[in-house]
């Protein structure tokens, strides 16, 4: 069931507010809990409900495993009962998104025959396990984590940030769960969740998949070679599509949340504003990069030892991002450029030579959005012919019906067959334009909301969105990060 469809938004989501609150309303805590648990995985089992399976053993033996860490055992045992944990969780990980790809890859080295299994990824997998990892941990290092099995579930099922994030904490959310205040229906509440929700709606609906028809003529007709102006129009339409479908996702799950008297952390920035790589990374989907900061990046021993040994655990996080978010070549190399970019910020740092932020912005922009080719693409070929053509100053031609212009062709411009019309394409160009001036220079959704104050305006506004997008809605849309 999909944020933006008309079963979620006008059955599922009012449904099960108001049996929340009702439960609670006739101080039947535990019950409402279990009931928006249950909500929970039917709203996951709707996908698929072979996942749900998956899903409750995971949350069944992490529980185990967590319960066992606060309790008082010895300091060995609690280690090997962290390591079983640790094993458990990137064991399931690795068997349902990596298996196949390290498979393919065994018969491309050593020519053997090694057959694929058929399986099935599970939506969420990547969001949930690293969610029950931060519980496992946090338990081993004796954070105060003792919270009933239903409480727990809760944790890891709440079905706003269940599929796609963000990646939240132990300590950040269970507490939120118990607080008898947010047991209560809040009508301030609802109206920023529904504000915030309208606005990510907006940005799946009328923006992302827009540009997504304009991404996918570079990325999916492979047969079609983009020309120079082609190339630049399809990877910046993908930048763009992919901050606005998952910023937009993480806008509806903070709206969503907030419904329920949950306060989701914050996932995205304004990351376009960077004005270097380390900047954007600081900006740009938060809670992984927390996430991976806490428990990967500072156990490796962060920055404390040599400066050869912090640019090596720089690398690994970045390679460890780009495999977290794919099981392919291309995730790797992603990843790798991003690590190395880091590396060459770092020494730029110390070299203390400062260049005008603009220039930083221009370069920072320019960098991700090549990056994102390989991300998005299906095969390292396909990343190859597009970054070719970007890059290759003889396929720069204007649209063929340019050619009457004099002025044009005084100039000795070239011409040539577009995919495009030539109207779709200069509008394309300005809608492109028009968006990174949004993102660069407007306040985003969450600094909206901190100054949110409910008017007559607002009101209108967020009817606007709704119905706008209701009326552009397509069903079939999933989000980007589903795949991850």
């Amino acid at each position: 069931m999909l944020f933006n469809s008309f079963e979620f938004i006008f059955l599922f989501l009012p449904i099960t507010l108001i049996g929340y609150f009702v439960l609670n309303s006739f101080e039947k805590e535990k019950l409402a809990k279990g009931y928006l648990v249950l909500a929970s995985l039917f709203f996951y089992g709707y996908f698929n409900y072979s996942y749900l399976l998956l899903i409750i053993a995971s949350i069944l033996f992490n529980y185990f495993i967590g319960d066992l860490l606060v309790s008082k055992h010895h300091a060995v045992n609690k280690k090997i009962f962290l390591i079983i944990g640790v094993i458990f969780n990137i064991s399931l990980l690795g068997y349902f998104k990596y298996f196949n790809f390290f498979v393919s890859n065994v018969n491309l080295i050593f020519n053997t025959n090694l057959k694929l299994l058929n399986i099935i990824l599970p939506l969420g997998i990547s969001f949930f396990t690293f969610q029950q990892l931060s519980f496992i941990i946090d338990s081993y290092k004796g954070s105060n984590l003792k919270y009933d099995f239903l409480s727990y579930c809760l944790f890891v099922t709440f079905f706003p940030q269940l599929i796609a994030g963000p990646i939240v904490l132990p300590n950040e959310m269970l507490p939120q769960f118990e607080n008898h205040k947010n047991k209560k229906i809040s009508y301030d509440n609802l109206n920023k969740g529904l504000y915030i929700f309208s606005i990510g709606l907006a940005k799946k609906v009328l923006i992302a998949d827009f540009l997504s028809e304009i991404s996918k003529v570079g990325f999916d007709q492979i047969y079609y070679k983009l020309n120079l102006l082609e190339a630049w129009l399809v990877s910046i339409s993908y930048t763009l599509q992919l901050y606005f479908d998952f910023s937009g996702y993480c806008d509806m799950a903070v709206g969503i949340a907030l419904m329920f008297n949950i306060v989701l952390p914050l996932n995205f920035n304004s990351p376009y504003k960077a004005t270097n790589i380390q900047d954007f990374w600081k900006r740009w989907h938060m809670t992984l990069g927390r996430f991976l900061t806490t428990y990967l990046y500072i156990p490796l021993g962060g920055n404390r030892k040599s400066e050869l040994n912090t640019l090596l655990n720089l690398l690994i996080v970045f390679l460890v991002s780009g495999i977290w978010h794919g099981a392919g070549w291309n995730f790797l190399i992603w990843g790798a450029l991003h690590g190395l970019s880091i590396l060459v910020h770092r020494f730029w740092k110390h070299s203390k030579f400062k260049i005008p932020k603009l220039i930083g912005w221009f370069i920072t922009f320019n960098l991700v959005n090549i990056f994102w080719i390989f991300f998005r693409s299906s095969n390292i070929a396909t990343s190859l012919n597009i970054l070719e053509s970007m890059f290759n100053i003889n396929k720069f031609y204007l649209p063929s019906r340019l050619s009457n212009v004099n002025i044009l062709k005084k100039i000795g411009l070239d011409f040539g067959d577009f995919n495009f019309s030539l109207l779709t394409f200069l509008q394309n160009y300005l809608v492109l334009i028009f968006l990174i001036f949004i993102l660069i220079s407007r306040k985003n959704s969450f600094e909206k909301l901190s100054l949110y104050k409910s008017s007559n305006i607002k009101i209108v506004f967020i009817s606007f969105l709704v119905v706008f997008s209701l009326i552009s809605l397509n069903s079939n849309s999933e989000f980007l990060y589903f795949n991850f």
